[in-house]
């Protein structure tokens, strides 16, 4: 079994908007890329092949689509399914790439559910994507066969998860919606404003370096930016639908987290002393591409992102668009690891980079 991962993609409603304005919010423009990858992936030799390719979370962005001009964070399931729905308007190429795949013999895809697009647990979501793609789209929140593990992994930051059991509260008149966490919170109410002024705000790495730059270079979007921060924190501390996840604690660890680097090797090393059937952890959701191995054979992976990312480090002051990907090759009978790789996607002219194989 070939395994094809990727995350991170951030799908919002097309490269312009209905009336023709730029959209953005939009971070997400290789979808003719994308399109020949998989169909790479699906002939030619790879035709007869079973390969599975997982969408490793925060495919769509969901909690950046605004429905009719209004951004919330009262979100249900109608507003998720019309959320999907702009954005299949606005990447047919895409879509239609996933479908192309799916209907391949021996192919198989996966959709993880992340943080940005924590509603697609709504069972309406759910059955709306697997009309636009296939009914044998498998949609949860991690895959776990044949020793491979591949999780989003958001769930190891505080702001941007909430317990299992409280996923979903009760909202207007009735209706179940998402709990939406603090750093989503922030992601809905805060950074479409603060894109407006510079659309690469949240995508600086490292971020801290671009805050410290802003105070000195850039003082008055520093001063525009504290305001704005300062008056969602005070203005929003009485909504009843995002208070208990707003407080003291979380705010502190909010901005601790959003200042300092994550790096997830200890995570995937406490996931295979749990797991002892596992050997390789696959996660996303830093952007950043990396891999460590472990005694005994195992592996953990990163897969980045497809997204541009600004850099304020001049030794890498570039364009930072890298296509990136895992593959792994697993023996199924044996559950064990013939190859892992970090890939860069080249396009058809040269199929990929290998930036690193394992065995």
């Amino acid at each position: 079994m070939i395994y094809l991962i990727l995350s991170d993609l951030h799908l919002g409603k097309g490269k312009f908007l209905n009336n023709g304005q730029l959209n953005i919010l939009e971070d997400f423009f290789e979808d003719n890329r994308f399109a020949e990858f998989l169909e790479f992936y699906s002939s030619g030799q790879y035709y007869l092949k079973p390969i599975h390719l997982v969408l490793n979370g925060d495919i769509l962005n969901l909690i950046q689509i605004d429905v009719e001009g209004v951004f919330t964070h009262i979100v249900d399931d109608d507003l998720t399914v019309k959320a999907i729905d702009n954005i299949y308007q606005g990447h047919p190429v895409f879509f239609k790439a996933l479908k192309d795949f799916l209907s391949s013999p021996n192919k198989k895809i996966s959709y993880v559910i992340g943080n940005h697009d924590a509603a697609m647990a709504f069972p309406g979501a759910k059955k709306r994507l697997q009309e636009l793609i296939g009914e044998e789209l498998i949609i949860d929140f991690q895959v776990d066969e044949y020793g491979v593990y591949i999780e989003h992994g958001h769930k190891y930051e505080v702001i941007n998860t909430v317990p299992d059991k409280n996923y979903f509260i009760e909202g207007p008149n009735g209706k179940r919606i998402l709990n939406l966490p603090w750093g989503s919170l922030f992601c809905i109410n805060v950074l479409p404003i603060l894109r407006k002024d510079r659309p690469y705000i949240d995508k600086v790495r490292p971020l801290n370096s671009y805050i410290r730059w802003t105070f000195f270079h850039d003082i008055a979007f520093f001063i525009k930016m504290t305001f704005i921060v300062l008056k969602y924190l005070v203005t929003t501390n009485s909504d009843i639908f995002t208070k208990q996840n707003r407080n003291f604690k979380t705010t502190i660890k909010l901005l601790k987290q959003i200042t300092i680097f994550p790096n997830y090797e200890k995570k995937a090393k406490n996931i295979l002393r749990r797991k002892k059937h596992i050997h390789t952890v696959v996660m996303g959701h830093t952007h950043v591409q990396e891999w460590r191995r472990f005694p005994e054979g195992k592996y953990y992976f990163n897969t980045g992102t497809w997204n541009q990312i600004p850099t304020m480090d001049a030794g890498l002051h570039e364009s930072n668009i890298h296509l990136s990907y895992c593959l792994l090759d697993v023996h199924e009978k044996s559950r064990t690891l013939r190859q892992g790789a970090l890939n860069i996607w080249q396009g058809k002219w040269r199929p990929y980079v290998q930036e690193i194989q394992t065995l």
